[in-house]
C-alpha cells in the first residue's frame, strides 16, 4: 500500500488518523529535501539489525577487510560495527585530504569503550576539546625541552645502544626473542624524557611495567574486547577485559608512587623530565586559584598515554627491522656494506643520514610495510561536513585507513613487498614520498614523530654495525613469517633470531 492510499483512507477513520498521515508526508518529505542539499551517505554494505556488518568483518584483522570493501565501496564508505556507524577513509589522496584540508572537522578523538573507562577523557591520546588542546601543548613544549630533537636526546639514544648490544652479545649468537630487550632500550629513552632517568633492564618495576603495557596493547586489538567495546553489557566478565583491568590499574598504582617520589625530591628550579614540570606548573595554577586541565588524573593519564605509545611503535618496528634483515640477507649485506664504508666502526649520528641513503630507505621501507598502526586511533567528526560529495554528519566515527595509505596501488610499485627501491632514485639518492604517512598526519599526528625517527636512525644501524642476524637453526629465511600477530599495533608473530657479533 502506498503512502497516498492510506491518507485517502485516513480520511474517513478520524481526524487524527488523518493528521498522522500528512505529519508522516510532511516528514518524508522534508526528509527528501534534506537529503538532497546535504548530499548522500556514504555507500557500504548493507548491515543487519543489532550485529551490523560484524558478520563481514574478520575482527582480528579488521583492516584487511575494510581494504577489501574500500575497492567496491570506493575511497569513502560507510559501515557499521555493531549499531555504530562508522566512516571508512581509504587511500592516500582522500586520507590527506581529510585529515590536512579539513584538519578541524576530522580532528576530534572518538571514545573507545575500554579506554575511556580508564582514562574518563584524560590524557593526550584520548581527550578532545580544551583538555586535549593544553596537554598536547604542554607535552609537545617539555618532550622538546627534555631532549626531542635535540643532540641531548641523540646521545642518551647511543648510550642506550650500548646497553642494548651487551645484552645482544650475552646470547652468543644463539637464537633469542628480541622482544623483551628492545622494548626495554625504547622505553628507557622516554623514560628519561618523562621520568628524567632510565632504568637497569634487570630492575622489577620498570620491566614489569614495560611488560604489562605490551600486553595491554596486545589485548586490546582481540576480537573479544571489540566485541566489548560495542556491547559492554555482554562483556564485563570475559577474560581479557578483565585483564586488562587489572595491568591498568598496576600500572596506575606503579606511577603514582614513581610520581611520589618525584614529588618528594622536586626542585623547581631545576626539573628532571616532564613529571616534574608538570607537577611545578599544577602547583603555580593552583597557588594561583586558577581552575585548569592541571590535574592528577591528567597527569596519570598523560605519562601512561606517552609511555605507551613511546615504547610500543618504536620497539616494534625495530623487531620488524631485524627480522626483515634476516629474511632478507642480500638487503643486510648492502646495509652493512654502505655503513663499513660510511661510518667505519664509530657512532652513528643523525647528521650521517644524508650520507646513507640505502639505509635510510630500508627504515623508511620498514615503517611502511609493517603498517604498525593500519586503521590509526579513531577520528570523530567535530561538525557536519559535505566531504567529496558524500554528507557526515557530527559525531560520526570516522577511521583513516592507514594501511589503504601505505599499501595505495596508485603510489607505491610494490605495495605488498619489502622494496626498499621506493625510497631511491635512479642514482640511489634518497628520495621523500607524500604517501609514507606512518604517523598519519594533520591535528593528531603522533607527537612523538621526531623522536621516533631519530631512534630508529640510530638504534637500526648501530645494531646492523655489531651483528649480523639470521633465522634461528633450522629455520629457513623463507619461513621466517611475516603475518603480524593479533593486536591494536601490528607486532610481528613470535620468532627467535640469531645475533653473532661483526665487530
Amino acid at each position: 500500500m502506498g503512502i497516498f492510499d492510506l491518507f485517502l483512507q485516513s480520511s474517513s477513520s478520524g481526524p487524527l488518523l488523518g493528521a498522522l498521515v500528512v505529519l508522516l508526508l510532511v516528514y518524508f518529505i522534508s526528509s527528501s529535501f534534506s537529503s538532497q542539499e546535504k548530499g548522500k551517505d556514504p555507500p557500504g554494505p548493507k548491515p543487519l539489525p543489532l550485529l551490523g556488518n560484524l558478520l563481514q568483518l574478520d575482527l582480528k584483522r579488521p583492516y584487511k577487510t575494510l581494504l577489501e570493501l574500500s575497492k567496491k565501496y570506493g575511497s569513502v564508505f560507510t559501515v557499521y560495527f555493531g549499531t555504530k556507524k562508522v566512516v571508512v577513509l581509504a587511500g592516500y589522496k582522500t586520507v590527506k585530504e581529510a585529515l590536512v584540508s579539513h584538519a578541524e572537522e576530522f580532528g576530534d578523538r572518538d571514545q573507545v569503550y575500554i579506554v575511556e573507562e580508564f582514562n574518563q577523557g584524560h590524557g593526550v591520546l584520548w581527550s578532545n576539546g580544551d583538555s586535549w588542546k593544553d596537554m598536547r601543548r604542554f607535552a609537545l613544549t617539555n618532550l622538546r625541552d627534555f631532549g626531542m630533537g635535540k643532540r641531548a636526546c641523540e646521545d642518551k639514544i647511543a648510550e642506550e645502544c650500548d646497553y642494548l648490544i651487551e645484552v645482544f652479545k650475552k646470547f652468543k649468537g644463539k637464537a633469542f626473542d628480541t622482544t623483551q630487550p628492545i622494548n626495554y632500550a625504547v622505553s628507557n629513552i622516554i623514560c628519561s624524557i618523562v621520568y628524567g632517568s632510565r632504568f637497569e633492564y634487570d630492575d622489577p618495576e620498570f620491566t614489569s611495567l614495560v611488560d604489562r603495557t605490551n600486553r595491554n596493547i596486545q589485548l586490546v586489538g582481540s576480537p573479544s574486547i571489540q566485541i566489548y567495546n560495542l556491547f559492554p553489557w555482554i562483556g564485563k566478565w570475559f577474560h581479557n577485559r578483565k585483564e586488562i583491568q587489572k595491568l591498568t590499574m598496576a600500572n596506575r598504582q606503579q606511577n603514582l608512587r614513581l610520581f611520589s617520589r618525584l614529588k618528594e625530591t622536586l626542585n623547581p628550579q631545576m626539573c628532571r623530565g616532564f613529571v616534574d614540570a608538570f607537577l611545578v606548573r599544577k602547583q603555580n595554577l593552583e597557588e594561583s586559584g586558577t581552575n585548569s586541565h592541571f590535574h592528577s588524573e591528567n597527569l596519570l593519564a598523560t605519562v601512561l598515554n606517552l609511555f605507551a605509545a613511546g615504547t610500543d611503535t618504536t620497539a616494534t618496528t625495530l623487531r620488524w627491522g631485524l627480522l626483515l634483515m634476516a629474511k632478507y640477507p642480500k638487503t643486510q649485506d648492502q646495509v652493512q656494506e654502505e655503513l663499513s664504508r660510511v661510518i667505519g666502526s664509530r657512532q652513528v649520528q643523525l647528521e650521517d643520514r644524508k650520507n646513507l641513503p640505502f639505509t635510510d630507505a630500508v627504515i623508511h621501507e620498514t615503517q611502511r610495510l609493517a603498517n604498525i598502526v593500519p586503521m590509526s586511533l579513531p577520528h570523530r567528526t567535530s561538525r557536519d561536513i559535505t566531504f567529496q560529495g558524500h554528507f557526515i554528519k557530527k559525531g560520526t566515527t570516522v577511521y583513516p585507513l592507514l594501511t589503504s595509505v601505505l599499501y595505495d596501488e596508485s603510489e607505491w610499485e610494490k605495495p605488498y613487498s619489502f622494496y626498499p627501491a621506493h625510497f631511491l632514485d635512479k642514482d640511489g639518492k634518497f628520495v621523500k614520498r607524500d604517501a609514507f604517512m606512518p604517523f598519519s598526519a594533520g591535528r593528531r599526528a603522533c607527537l612523538g614523530e621526531s623522536l621516533a625517527k631519530m631512534e630508529l636512525f640510530i638504534f637500526f644501524p648501530t645494531l646492523l654495525q655489531h651483528f649480523r642476524f639470521s633465522p634461528a637453526p633450522g629455520v629457513s629465511e623463507d619461513e621466517l613469517d611475516l603475518t603480524p600477530r593479533v593486536g591494536f599495533t601490528l607486532n610481528p608473530s613470535h620468532h627467535e633470531l640469531c645475533a653473532v657479533s661483526c665487530m
